[in-house]
Order: C-alpha cells, then sequence, then structure tokens
C-alpha cells in the first residue's frame, strides 16, 4: 500500500495532524497537497506540543520527507517563520521539499483579502484574512507568482506589474486604499529566494518515482469534505479541493497509483467561520464539548462552533472521497455525557433525508434527525485496545462505523501520539 490519501471528513480541525504523525514514522514523505497556512495542524510528541500551519506533519518524524506540493499556496514569510520556530526546538527541517509550481502568497494578497472581507459585512465567507482566496483566484485567472518566479528577477517584475495594473484600480478606486507599489512587492520577495532556493524541487517527478520504487507516500489535506470549493458548503467553503481527487492534482500523482484513501472524523463536530451547520449546539453541551475537546483555531485562535455528531456527513464524505478506512479522534472528550445523541438524518420541509442534500437552500433549513446512545463515565485516555474501552464506548463507536459507510480502523483517546487504538493498519 504505497500510495495513502488522509483528509478531513467534517469541516477540518478533525486531527488530521494526530493521524499524520501516528503514521510518519512508517512513510517516507508526507506530502501537502493544497491550503495555505490557513490550515493548523496540533500534533503533540511526549510533552511537547507542535502547531503547524504550513508545513506537513511528517515534519516532526526524523525519517519521513516533508513536501510542499504544487496544489498548496505559499506565504514565504510564516514558511519561514514556521522553519525557524521548529529548527531553534531542534526539529530538523533542512529534508523538506518544495513544489516551484506552488504558488506564493504575496503582500497584495493579504490586502485584498481583508479588505473584501470587510466590505462583504453580513454577506462574509469567515475567510482567515491570509491570502489564500485571492492567490488562488490569481492562479485560475492566469496572474499568479510561482516559487520558481522569485528566482528570475525579470519573470516575477512582469508578473507583478501585471498582476498589480488591475489590482492597484480595485483598491484605490473600490476601497479608497492607496495603491501597492511594484518594487516593493518584487523586492520582499527576492529577499526570499536564497533562503528558499535550496528547498524548491520538481516533487511531481520525485513523487513518482517514489511511489513506483515503492516508497511509501502520504498525502495529507488540509481543511475537511465540507470545506472543499467544489464538494462543500459553498460558498463557505476554502478556495481549494482538500477531497481525495485534490491529492492528484495537487500533487501531481495519477489515481490509480493511490491505494488507500482514510478519512478523520471527531467523535462530534466542529466547524470553523460561516456557513450552515445542522447540529451546531448553542447551549451548556456545546460549550462543554468546546471546553473539554480545547476546540479552538490552531491558526485562527477562533473559537469553534461545536455540535453532536451527524452521520449524513460522514456518509457524504465516504461517498465523495471514496474512504476506505475512518481514524475517530476525540472519544475521550464525550466521556461524562450520560446519553448522546447522533444525527442520523435531516428532515427538510417535512421529509427525512438521509443522504446531504445538493441544494444550497435545503441544507439551510436543515433540521437533524437525533437517535440516542448511551454514554459512559469510566476515563478512557488509557485504554490501548478496542476491548479495553467500556461497553457504552464500544457501541459507540459500532454504531457511528455502522452509520458512515466505512470501517473505523483507529480510535483517538486522548491528545497525545500514544493515545491510540489501532484497530486495522493502515499501511
Amino acid at each position: 500500500m504505497p500510495a495513502l490519501v488522509l483528509l478531513g471528513a467534517q469541516w477540518g480541525d478533525e486531527g488530521k495532524g494526530k493521524a499524520t504523525d501516528l503514521l510518519g514514522g512508517s512513510v517516507d514523505y508526507v506530502v501537502r497537497y493544497q491550503g495555505g497556512n490557513n490550515a493548523g495542524h496540533t500534533v503533540v510528541v511526549g510533552d511537547q506540543k507542535y502547531a503547524l500551519h504550513l508545513l506537513p506533519s511528517g515534519i516532526l518524524s526524523p525519517g519521513c520527507t516533508p513536501v510542499i506540493g504544487n496544489g498548496v499556496v505559499v506565504d514565504p514569510a510564516v514558511l519561514l517563520s514556521e522553519l525557524s520556530g521548529l529548527n531553534e526546538r531542534g526539529v530538523d527541517t533542512s529534508k523538506l521539499l518544495i513544489s516551484g509550481n506552488a504558488h506564493l502568497i504575496t503582500p497584495y494578497h493579504t490586502t485584498i483579502d481583508k479588505v473584501t472581507e470587510r466590505f462583504l459585512g453580513k454577506r462574509k465567507i469567515g475567510t482567515t484574512g491570509r491570502g489564500i482566496g485571492p492567490s488562488y483566484a490569481d492562479k485560475i485567472n492566469r496572474v499568479g507568482i510561482r516559487v520558481q518566479d522569485i528566482f528570475d528577477e525579470s519573470i516575477l517584475r512582469q508578473k507583478v506589474e501585471a498582476a498589480l495594473d488591475f489590482k492597484n484600480q480595485v483598491l484605490a478606486k473600490l476601497y479608497n486604499r492607496r495603491a501597492i507599489a511594484v518594487d516593493q512587492v518584487v523586492e520582499e520577495l527576492l529577499g526570499y529566494a536564497d533562503q528558499l532556493r535550496g528547498y524548491v524541487a520538481d516533487t511531481t517527478l520525485i513523487l513518482n518515482n517514489a511511489v513506483d520504487q515503492g516508497q511509501v507516500v502520504l498525502f495529507e489535506g488540509g481543511q475537511g469534505t465540507l470545506l472543499d470549493v467544489d464538494h462543500g458548503t459553498y460558498p463557505f467553503v476554502t478556495s481549494s479541493n482538500p477531497t481525495a481527487g485534490g491529492a492528484c492534482t495537487g500533487a501531481g500523482v495519477g489515481p490509480t497509483k493511490i491505494n488507500r484513501v482514510i478519512g478523520i472524523l471527531k467523535a462530534y463536530t466542529t466547524r470553523v467561520g460561516a456557513g450552515p451547520f445542522p447540529t451546531e449546539l448553542l447551549d451548556e453541551d456545546g460549550e462543554k464539548l468546546r471546553t473539554i475537546g480545547g476546540e479552538r483555531g490552531v491558526t485562527t485562535g477562533r473559537d469553534r462552533r461545536c455540535g453532536w455528531f451527524d452521520a449524513v456527513i460522514a456518509r457524504y464524505a465516504t461517498r465523495v472521497n471514496g474512504l476506505t478506512d475512518f481514524f475517530l479522534t476525540k472519544l475521550d472528550v464525550l466521556t461524562g455525557w450520560e446519553r448522546i445523541p447522533v444525527c442520523v438524518a435531516y428532515e427538510i420541509d417535512g421529509k427525512r433525508v438521509e443522504e446531504l442534500p445538493y441544494s444550497q437552500t435545503d441544507f439551510h433549513h436543515a433540521k437533524p434527525i437525533y437517535e440516542t446512545l448511551p454514554g459512559w463515565s469510566e476515563d478512557i485516555t488509557q485504554a490501548k485496545t478496542f476491548d479495553d474501552l467500556p461497553k457504552n464506548a464500544q457501541r459507540y463507536v459500532q454504531a457511528l462505523e455502522e452509520m458512515s459507510g466505512a470501517p473505523i480502523s483507529a480510535i483517538g483517546v486522548g491528545p497525545g501520539r500514544d493515545e491510540t487504538i489501532q484497530i486495522n493498519s493502515f499501511l
């Protein structure tokens, strides 16, 4: 099983970093294939906690080569700051590879992101304001700046001039903002060239060769399925494809080379930002989930909205990603509830609906239909096998597996690297 995709099966923040780190010691490459520094992963190793925003989680595994693929948008200042922070803590970052075809987030992207979101007012999307969306928009509009461009001043200047010809008109005339100087942007981006040169490579060639040679390559998605620009709760989505198909375009490896697709599920549901959320809890239970689960965004610092597990979303993630396995995280957070509701279907206009509605209008009006499962009070953080779990915790996991449509092969019972029950091997 040399090539695996690991992705979020809800709205992101499911614990992908923990899952990637669990596999990191057994894989040769870990690849970020989309997103930018709006995707935060927390990894706990011993008594050390690492917050990763742009780097692949595999950077914490000594034998693993971390890769930033062509589908990622890179803020060079954030990347270098993150590398510096890890180096100061004794983490070797020298093996990192960056695709020369990855696009850069420039100062004008972050400026436009912030002023546009403010301009939208009540219609705002909930963007992180880090320039991710505008960078992807420039990529599609064919006026983007790629990593390789900072090594050729002539090409870089031409591209920045072309981009700012239009953007400065928008900033000045629509948003009443000062125009951005071409020289300032070019000088800043050129300043990163020497620091990044040693990391940049033809990652598509390297990864395809690795798979062909039988090495294990893990493709790591940011965000989650329901934030996919095509398959998520549009327009309250990210600007790229965290779903499994995004691994192919975002890393340059064909679908016939991918053997396994693992979806990460929380034992409940969270999301950050605006948009519909059928099982959201605006009561004491929601606050309790937020507090016990430490539900605050790694990158944004925003409190996450919390709700009960949604099996409709889990089934949808299984379908659009072709999931072969689930990794269920944060089961320990549910300890202490006497009864635990699980959303098994929606009510829309008086009708029971068991699959995610394709209509945005219907999804906005969806009301959860719950089945209630018995809870448990025993501490599960020391459980090493499935049989170590309390019977009601076992029944909860089995019910979620049956409702979601793919086997649960691992269970997180605490935040630590070793606080995981492995039921079936992913490799």
